[in-house]
């Protein structure tokens, strides 16, 4: 664009399409031709020259357009021909006509392509109801809010402001924003217009606020959903969140709090209109965090045995750097706490004054008396977590000294650490629930028949003393031996290295060992520069203690501090279902889908960053940044994948990538999810900043209308057709790729099944692979909304008609069903089915059922036979006819008097929607 000018609002959009600028036009044929393309003067039509048409056919009108598509999204632009030519940020596409035809064009940047998409677009959908140009003496509503700022800070009340002045206050509305940033926009612009000088007026600050701080992406979507040109209403707003947020129960109360807590506007807030910096500011906050909000607080159930949580644990969190030379320090154990730690390690040694102090090794630089640490945790121990703490003790004194570390305990802790003797009677630990507010020791397990000692400790009698005296167990690294007659309250520890054994050689054993008993495992004392293992190795192994040392930061600390946000942060994470109960299986080496375990899709869009850094250090180019995002998701094998972006050159601070990225998810409970921003040099990828999330923790997509309308969309997209393009269309694009494909790929689609499945035989190109993943996904989300259809129509059993209740009729319902090749005898059962005999089954009973979901049903299992239409005088629509004739009985185990009380939702017990959609959730 002229000058690097950014867009930043629609006028400039409108205005620079009036102006015209050089796109290339692609041909079906992949060659490409420059035109000059032109917004006419009365915004009616877009018109492009030279060209061998006459000039009233090389034009398109406005509305004519059906789409405005970004990117590489047509078959023209997808050829091979030309898929390496431009980047995909550089393409857009112009759908128009009845036929859908397709305007394919190339432009010199992706701010030229937001020009023309956002102008496109809001003239499509406003038509003549255009933005008021600049200029024309009517402000808009950020216009008048940056001059009521600019006269804010003109304190003489001249008209002008120091230059130093108008950057700070920019800074100061725009936290993250570079000075030198901020400095050379305002030299540029006063360049431009030929008037340099020491203060600015008030025109030229809301002309480099309007440069730097729009965001064009974010304007974008600003001005999909107004209705108001420039600013969002209330009845907008609504629509952004239900529609693209996905969010449910929003009215215009809410959307109200939400301007007035954004806005900065004083105006804006008075009227309900929430503008682009207000909406700027919504979308970065926490109110729009990928982060569920639930999980902000404690959410999962706390009155399960200890040994069902992972809990979060530290190793040698005294040091401060590493474990040779690293100094030790009170002040790591007070931030390992902060940070919801619920186990640390206190390695206890002879004191020079009699009395035991605490460090990793003799080699460390410094030591802290014990008395001391005892005093900071009780002081500390329940700040950020009121669950119970694990003190780890490393007993490497005389009996003396133990003697005095144990009063220490007693008398520092008191009713804080736990004594009771364990309840023989009982399989399992106490829960964390119970254990509220209480201190727990673990240490060595004193020898049969030891007596108390004054003289000096062997090596193997090391560390018995203490933990004699506070009745607390532990085994040392002896599994197969802790698998045979252990005690509920005995732990197993495990060096890494062994650890990494077992997880190898016998992973479902050590899974089923940790059902019950608790172990924990800690780093090799190879890592003499505290590095940290990778937490999820042995999560996936059901290890509930895995310590880390808190003082390394890197990926493997960023698992384990994301992986414990979860819960409210409070240090225990309840382990997945399947490595809690008794009768299940699971291996951690899986490297497929597990039984009884649907896998899920997940989809990222990753649109922009905002103000990103420098790297710490790197000086190569300078102050330029051209970054990339990596997503990584970490869990079991069959779960580990990673997907990058493209790289944003020359982008500044601000970069926008406007890419999809998909993962499939076997064990959602244990997956976790990583961002990661990277500097791309070629001398090294250099790290800027990271985001890690478990994938429970994600905000939950909108509902089941939606997903399906994002399925169809998705499949439609990826066919290169318009949304408003039918399933024949696509089917027929997909069979061309086919014919004309060089490498004669074979899909088959059974058109013999009312619900055509389309399956892939053998080898097939990524783009087809996408195609039909999006077919299914399409199946999924139909089917899951049907599903959700009949729950609801289930619980508000009394609005039903009564053909629907009564076996006796067909209805639309009925015909909806039975027009899918499901022959459903009724609308819902509840209770589970041992057995369905295949007679039962129906086509979206089985198409369910495979999913790997084993809950009997929620739908019947009988069918219907062949009837003739019948009447039914329902307000509800239903068709009307002869009389309603008796329907023939079923065939099969269920043909009783019982099946036609299940067919009406049980009678006797009615169910609330929130039942009948939480039953849906857990079939499907």
């Amino acid at each position: 664009m002229p000058n690097d000018r950014k867009i930043n609002s629609t006028a400039a959009c409108i205005s620079f399409m009036l102006e015209g600028c050089e796109l290339k036009k692609v041909r079906s044929n992949s060659r490409m031709y420059s035109r000059f393309f032109v917004l006419d003067a009365d915004m009616r039509s877009v018109r492009w020259e030279p060209s061998k048409k006459d000039s009233e056919k090389a034009k398109i009108e406005i509305k004519s357009v059906k789409e405005v598509r970004v990117g590489k999204k047509t078959p023209v632009l997808r050829s091979n021909g030309l898929s390496d030519q431009f980047p995909d940020e550089c393409a857009f596409s112009i759908i128009y006509g009845d036929n859908y035809e397709s305007l394919d064009l190339v432009a010199s940047s992706a701010d030229v392509v937001s020009a023309w998409v956002m102008g496109l677009r809001y003239l499509v959908s406003y038509g003549k109801h255009t933005p008021e140009a600049p200029g024309t003496g009517h402000p808009s509503l950020r216009t008048s809010w940056i001059s009521s700022v600019f006269d804010l800070a003109d304190l003489e009340k001249s008209g002008r402001i120091p230059v130093s002045r108008a950057v700070q206050l920019i800074k100061a509305l725009n936290p993250g924003m570079k000075t030198s940033t901020i400095e050379l926009k305002f030299k540029e612009l006063q360049k431009a217009s030929e008037r340099p000088a020491a203060e600015v007026a008030c025109d030229l600050f809301v002309e480099v606020y309007c440069e730097l701080c729009t965001r064009p992406e974010i304007f974008f979507l600003l001005v999909q959903f107004s209705s108001n040109k420039e600013f969002l209403g209330l009845k907008d707003l609504l629509m952004f969140l239900e529609v693209e947020q996905g969010m449910e129960g929003v009215t215009e109360e809410k959307c109200l709090e939400i301007v007035g807590k954004y806005e900065p506007s004083k105006e804006g807030r008075e009227k309900g209109y929430l503008a682009i910096d207000g909406f700027t500011r919504y979308l970065l906050s926490a109110d729009c965090s990928i982060f569920d909000p639930q999980h902000r607080k404690v959410c999962q159930d706390m009155a399960q045995p200890l040994s069902h949580y992972y809990i979060s644990s530290a190793h040698s969190a005294c040091l401060l750097e590493d474990n040779f030379w690293g100094r030790s320090d009170i002040s790591g154990y007070i931030s390992a706490l902060g940070l919801g730690c619920r186990s640390i390690e206190l390695v206890l040694w002879d004191g020079p004054e009699g009395e035991p102090v605490v460090y990793t090794s003799p080699s460390a630089a410094s030591c802290v008396p014990f008395r001391a640490v005892v005093g900071m945790i009780d002081q500390h121990a329940f700040t950020a977590s009121a669950y119970p703490l694990i003190l780890c003790l490393v007993v490497r004194c005389s009996a003396p000294q133990q003697r005095l570390a144990a009063q220490c305990l007693r008398k520092t802790l008191g009713e804080k650490l736990y004594l009771e003797p364990p309840n023989p009677a009982a399989s399992y630990l106490p829960s964390p629930e119970q254990l509220k507010g209480r201190i727990l020791i673990k240490g060595k397990k004193l020898p049969p028949g030891c007596e108390d000692s004054e003289g000096e400790v062997s090596d193997e009698e090391e560390g018995w003393e203490l933990a004699r005296r506070l009745g607390q167990e532990d085994r040392e690294g002896d599994f197969e031996g802790s698998r045979r007659g252990q005690r509920y309250w005995e732990m197993c520890s495990f060096s890494e290295v062994e650890a990494g054994r077992f997880a190898n050689e016998c992973p479902a054993e050590l899974v089923s060992y940790n059902k019950r008993f608790l172990s924990r495992v800690y780093p090799s004392p190879m890592r003499i520069d505290a590095s940290n293992m990778n937490p999820q190795d042995f999560w996936k192994c059901g290890c509930q203690m895995v310590a880390m040392n808190y003082q390394t930061p890197g990926l493997m600390m960023d698992l384990n501090t994301g992986w414990f946000r979860q819960n409210g942060a409070c240090g225990y994470v309840l382990r997945p279902a399947i490595m809690r109960e008794e009768v299940s299986y699971f291996s951690a080496n899986a490297k497929d889908s597990l039984p009884g375990v649907p896998a899920q899709l997940l989809h990222l869009k990753v649109i922009s960053g905002q103000n990103l850094p420098k790297p710490k250090g790197s000086g190569a180019k300078g102050e330029v940044v051209e970054p990339y995002v990596c997503a990584e998701i970490h869990g079991i094998p069959a779960d580990c994948a990673e997907h990058r972006t493209k790289t944003a050159l020359q982008s500044g601070d601000n970069p926008v990538f406007d890419e999809s990225l998909e993962f499939q998810i076997n064990l959602p409970e244990l997956a976790v999810l990583r961002f990661v921003v990277l500097d791309d040099d070629y001398i090294g990828d250099e790290f800027i900043a990271q985001y890690t999330i478990p994938f429970e923790c994600l905000q939950p997509a909108p509902d089941a209308s939606l997903c399906l309308q994002n399925a169809l969309v998705s499949f439609k997209e990826l066919c290169g057709l318009t949304p408003a393009a039918n399933m024949k269309q696509c089917i027929l694009t997909v069979a061309a790729w086919l014919l004309h494909s060089d490498s004669a790929p074979s899909v088959t689609l059974n058109l013999a099944e009312q619900y055509p499945p389309m399956e892939a035989q053998g080898p097939i190109p990524d783009l087809l692979r996408k195609v039909l993943t999006a077919y299914e996904t399409l199946q999924r989300a139909s089917c899951l909304l049907l599903l959700l259809l009949l729950c609801s129509l289930a619980a508000g059993r009394q609005s039903l008609p009564e053909c629907c209740r009564q076996k006796t009729c067909s209805c639309r319902i009925y015909d909806l069903l039975h027009g899918m090749g499901n022959h459903a005898a009724g609308i819902l059962t509840l209770g589970k089915r041992k057995s369905v005999p295949p007679a039962f089954q129906s086509r979206l009973y089985r198409l369910l059922h495979s999913s790997g979901n084993h809950a009997a049903g929620i739908l019947t299992m009988g069918k219907r036979g062949e009837h003739p239409g019948t009447a039914c005088h329902n307000a509800l629509g239903c068709p009307t006819g002869t009389d309603a004739q008796p329907m023939p009985a079923l065939q099969g185990t269920d043909a009783s008097p019982a099946s036609a009380r299940e067919c009406q939702g049980h009678s006797e017990k009615d169910l609330t929607k929130s039942q009948a959609q939480g039953a849906a959730k857990s079939f499907y």
